[in-house]
């Protein structure tokens, strides 16, 4: 019975939520584990879960090493599927209402520099591959897209002439990103060399992205692609979510427009976007620690 309601509650984020199959694969991680701990309780009804139970459910898992993010994940997914049962009217209380998750130290995301940038792009691509890696580089850092997000990309969605793409985000969820003048050029040329590829008779065909067989390009082939550019030009490893990264800090630092920038990077709370600001600030600090003559080191003025 119990795994009936979760297997309902499944289908439910998958076709009312539409749910990526990542997240869905997430929740059902966590509310097995669930259901294994109840199993072991021998508890066979949600009504009669409570709140020591989910606590003691918790803490077991943190015993077991999983680390604070993993469990604040598994307790997000279980404060929704009790708020879905309560909703449902199959319990009268959340047992999960009044248990906060771990507090997370907030890591700054990796940003490169501009001048890294540059050296990992300024460059002639000969042949195919390269002409397509560096297309995909270029449109990472261009419009700072989610990797799983230029790999949906199709044909349709990019608008060469307006210069502006059309991205399928978190939650099916679309918007409109400008794509610069170089990253332009760069899919152009990517273009005459995917209209020879011999392509495969799938609907991949309608993606940007094309692999050598003629598929859709998948969300690994493209981080190993990245690597490889990474190597041949000489550069430390680069992910495509620190291309992201770095046209949010880029942008904003330019710019200052936070609003703006949480747009462009499809986030539905501004305070994701927030911690791009602090990137920012430290930028602002080393400026100000080599240009300030009261903030120098070893000044004449220090005693």
């Amino acid at each position: 019975m119990l795994h009936k309601d979760i297997q309902i509650f499944l289908s439910y984020l998958e076709s009312v939520k539409q749910y990526s199959e990542h997240t869905l694969n997430g929740y059902k991680r966590d509310l097995q584990k669930l259901l294994n701990y109840l199993a072991d309780q021998e508890i066979e009804k949600w009504e009669l879960v409570k709140e020591h139970d989910l606590r003691t459910f918790v803490n077991s898992e943190r015993r077991r090493g999983l680390s604070p993010r993993s469990i604040q994940r598994l307790l997000s997914s279980c404060r929704t599927f009790f708020e879905f049962l309560l909703t449902e009217g199959q319990i009268q209380l959340s047992p999960a209402q009044n248990i906060s998750s771990p507090k997370l130290a907030q890591l700054l995301p990796k940003a490169m520099d501009a001048d890294l940038v540059q050296r990992l792009l300024d460059f002639k691509a000969k042949g195919m591959i390269e002409v397509r890696d560096k297309a995909l580089a270029e449109l990472l850092y261009s419009s700072g897209l989610r990797l799983s997000e230029i790999c949906k990309l199709n044909m349709e969605d990019l608008d060469t002439k307006e210069r502006t793409c059309v991205v399928t985000g978190k939650g099916n969820k679309t918007r409109i990103v400008p794509v610069g003048k170089k990253a332009i050029q760069a899919i152009r040329d990517w273009f005459i060399y995917r209209s020879e590829l011999k392509q495969s008779k799938e609907t991949s065909t309608k993606a940007i992205f094309l692999n050598n067989k003629g598929n859709r390009i998948s969300p690994r082939s493209i981080q190993l692609r990245l690597e490889k550019l990474c190597l041949m030009r000489g550069l430390p490893g680069i992910n495509p979510h620190m291309l992201r990264h770095s046209f949010a800090s880029h942008v904003l630092e330019s710019s200052g427009d936070l609003r703006a920038v949480q747009e462009m990077l499809g986030h539905s709370d501004i305070g994701t976007t927030q911690i791009y600001t602090k990137l920012d600030f430290q930028h602002l600090s080393k400026v100000y620690d080599k240009a300030h003559p009261r903030a120098k080191k070893g000044s004449k003025d220090e005693y």
